[in-house]
């Protein structure tokens, strides 16, 4: 695989046998960080171009060698490949549990910390097959490493590939589709059968779902609420508004607050 990406012109192989992604499309001033964080090299500061301080266990190198692969998983030629976590059909909770999973975020906040002089280690989640636990950087190196991470726009985060990809010719045979009983009422009604497309979430679903604010539902008497009336001029707004007594206007932006890993410690 990374033979045939060298060929197509996707990776570049360096003399030190590390490749890395050719995208000349990329920003010009994310593509030095980008590379850097290929290579675990420092791209910016007064120890450009070295690597990241690492701390190493000896006794994790000899047992990493020798440890056996879990149920479903591969991992070859710097790629690894996880088929033990699946779901089945109509397995929603079980979907969004993967879905959660997948868009986790890059690194987690405890596995960060600082040292008395001001360095930022990172604990690896799964040490590295030469025994490293823990990267070691400056404030300004950690800034270049979570920039490289910062996805470009107007790019899928997930792409899909075989059987599930965009113009798979298997795709229909595959992915869900419309349920007969509603095609069977469409076309007695008279209509033409649509396209199979999966209904979006409305905004009161999506404010529910992430907000835990459930707008159809009344919090006093718990019956449904209906929209009677949507008011969009503002001069009516303040004047509801002020009647009832709350504030018509957006509250203040706070200062931004420093967080309390990059205080020094």
């Amino acid at each position: 695989m990374l033979k045939l990406l060298t060929r197509h012109g996707a990776l570049i192989e360096e003399d030190t046998a590390i490749p890395y992604l050719a995208d000349p499309d990329a920003d010009p001033a994310l593509a030095s960080l980008h590379a850097a964080a290929c290579t675990y090299r420092i791209a910016l500061g007064p120890r450009a171009g070295q690597k990241v301080l690492t701390w190493k266990d000896p006794a994790l190198r000899l047992t990493s060698q020798k440890a056996p692969q879990p149920k479903g998983c591969v991992s070859a030629q710097g790629f690894s490949l996880h088929a033990d976590t699946w779901c089945g059909p109509q397995q929603r909770e079980k979907l969004e549990r993967l879905c959660r999973y997948i868009t986790r975020p890059a690194l987690g906040h405890k596995r960060l910390r600082r040292t008395p002089v001001g360095e930022v280690v990172l604990q690896l989640k799964t040490p590295y097959r030469d025994g490293t636990t823990h990267l070691v950087m400056s404030p300004l190196e950690f800034l270049q490493r979570l920039a490289a991470l910062v996805p470009r726009p107007r790019l899928h985060l997930i792409r899909f590939h075989g059987v599930l990809a965009p113009n798979a010719a298997l795709r229909s045979q595959i992915v869900p589709a419309e349920s007969d009983q509603a095609t069977a009422s469409s076309i007695a009604d008279g209509e033409a059968p649509a396209a199979s497309t999966r209904a979006r979430m409305n905004w009161a679903q999506l404010l529910k779902r992430v907000f835990a604010i459930d707008m159809t539902t009344c919090p006093q008497c718990g019956g449904p609420l209906t929209i009677l009336a949507a008011i969009e001029d503002p001069t009516v707004i303040i004047k509801i508004l002020t009647h009832l007594g709350l504030p018509s206007r957006a509250p203040p932006r706070a200062p931004a607050r420093l967080d309390a890993f990059m205080q020094t410690a």
